[in-house]
Parts: structure tokens; C-alpha cells; sequence
């Protein structure tokens, strides 16, 4: 394990949120792939799948609210160290983030920077920015990485050994790769007739 396991669910569940927003693909500009996030329903699925915990308001500011916190991750997981720092450190003061160690449902000590009583996107957000406070603390940026498939520009967080993860969890990023390469070996390996 790379960091606490606390900060590897944070750092997960802030990819899946920066993921549900259309990928732009970087060549032309042109968005592409379905925003996941546009109902008050798909914020519920996410919210049950990511197990956040607290209050809800259930409403579409709360909805616009958390979409705002994912462009503002975003933004984070792709600047360099001293930017993701201020921001980190931003988004921690503006929700005056007070570190507290609690237990909860099925899970065991861990930290939690808010009131469960905060906004939702706040919750979000602060649970995000404490794990990548590691990430920072550790000089673990290059960890935070955007797929490495042409077409795609969804966010990776790399938490392999060896930091060998180069594709995103979105689609087939990976292995369309894999079988393009596959292809131009076996191309390349055929005799000229």
C-alpha cells in the first residue's frame, strides 16, 4: 500500500468524481462521452457507490455544487506541485477543515475534516484535499496522472508498485491500446507479397 488506506479511498472516490464529467479530448477540444452527474438520481447512485457519509440536501444546488467540486479537482490533479498546494490549502480553509479522527458504519479509525452536517460538495471536497495533502507531503504527485490513451482525458491515480498505470477505468482505454499495438505487431511481422 502506497498511502493509508483512508487516503487511497479518498483519492479513488476524487478520480470516479472528476471522471463523471464529459472528456474533452485534447486534440480539438470536442467533449465527448455522457456528464454522469446531471440528475439528482445519479448523484444519489454516486453518493450510495462512493459511501459518503453525512447530510443531504437533495437538491439541484447541491447537485451544481458538487459538479463545481469536480472542475475544481480537476484542476488540482493536473497542476503542478506549488498550484495543487495553494488550492489544497484554499479549499481546506474555506471549509475550515479541523482534522478529527472518527469510526463509522463499516469502517475503522479514519480522518474526517468536516461536520457531518457540512454540505455535501464541501464533504467532498475536504475529504479529497486531506488525501492529497498526502500525496503532496510525499512527493507522490507524478501519481496523479491523465490517461495516457490518445482520445481520452479522464484522471488516474496511479497506486501500483512499480507506477506502471498509464490508462484510465472510464471505458476500454487500455485495452484498445493493447489491441492497436497487438495489431501493428502482427501488421509489421507480415511478409511483402
Amino acid at each position: 500500500m502506497v498511502f493509508s488506506h483512508d487516503t487511497e479511498v479518498a483519492l479513488l472516490s476524487a478520480v470516479n468524481l472528476i471522471n463523471t464529467a464529459p472528456i474533452t479530448v485534447a486534440a480539438d477540444n470536442e467533449v465527448t462521452g455522457p456528464d454522469s452527474l446531471e440528475t439528482l438520481a445519479a448523484l444519489d447512485a454516486f453518493v450510495e457507490q462512493e459511501q459518503f457519509s453525512g447530510s443531504r440536501e437533495r437538491s439541484a444546488a447541491e447537485l451544481a455544487e458538487v459538479r463545481d467540486m469536480r472542475r475544481e479537482l480537476r484542476t488540482i490533479f493536473t497542476a503542478g506541485e506549488t498550484t495543487a498546494a495553494s488550492m489544497v490549502n484554499a479549499l481546506l480553509a474555506r471549509a475550515q477543515a479541523l482534522p478529527q479522527l472518527v469510526r463509522h458504519d463499516q469502517w475503522d479509525w479514519h480522518l474526517h475534516a468536516t461536520a457531518p452536517a457540512a454540505p455535501l460538495a464541501q464533504r467532498m471536497g475536504v475529504e479529497a484535499a486531506m488525501a492529497l495533502a498526502d500525496v503532496i507531503r510525499g512527493k507522490e504527485l507524478d501519481r496523479l496522472k491523465v490517461c495516457a490513451a490518445p482520445d481520452c482525458c479522464a484522471v488516474v491515480i496511479d497506486l501500483s508498485k512499480n507506477r506502471s498505470r498509464r490508462y484510465c477505468d472510464t471505458g476500454n482505454c487500455g485495452n484498445r491500446a493493447h489491441v492497436a499495438a497487438y495489431r501493428r505487431r502482427k501488421s509489421d511481422q507480415r511478409p511483402e507479397q
